[in-house]
């Protein structure tokens, strides 16, 4: 079984930068991708990147391209996402999610089997 832990949520000001982190343990070995989604009050949840594990391969939103950089340190097993010039629209509970399956598109929540706890971003004006 894989357990996520995530960490680095904030509240800050539009413009300013945050770098969330998700820390993977257990059976990592079984992990093709991890991926950073988030949920604004009252609205779905969204994508926002993904990556590969072994390749290190990465897809962005549109909406964070530019902005956001996903990585991945595999001798920690942790992802990180950096999150620059933020803005009021980006507040909203960021989770990260681990996929045990391939292929998969990175996208779509359902493919993701392992969430983490969540952690509140909250970007003033």
């Amino acid at each position: 079984q894989v357990q996520l832990v995530e960490s680095g949520g904030g509240l800050v000001q539009a413009g300013d930068s945050l770098r969330l982190s998700c820390a993977a343990s257990g059976r990592t070995v079984s992990i093709y991708g991890m991926g950073w989604f988030r949920q604004a009050p009252g609205k779905a949840r969204e994508f926002v990147a993904t990556i590969r594990w072994s390749s290190g391969i990465t897809t962005y939103a549109n909406s964070v391209k530019g902005r956001f950089t996903i990585s991945r340190d595999n001798a920690k097993n942790t992802v990180y996402l950096q999150m620059n010039n933020l803005k009021p629209e980006d507040t909203a509970v960021y989770s990260c999610a681990a996929t045990q399956r391939w292929p998969y598109t990175g996208a779509d929540a359902n493919e993701y089997q392992v969430w983490g706890q969540g952690t509140q971003v909250t970007v003033s004006s």
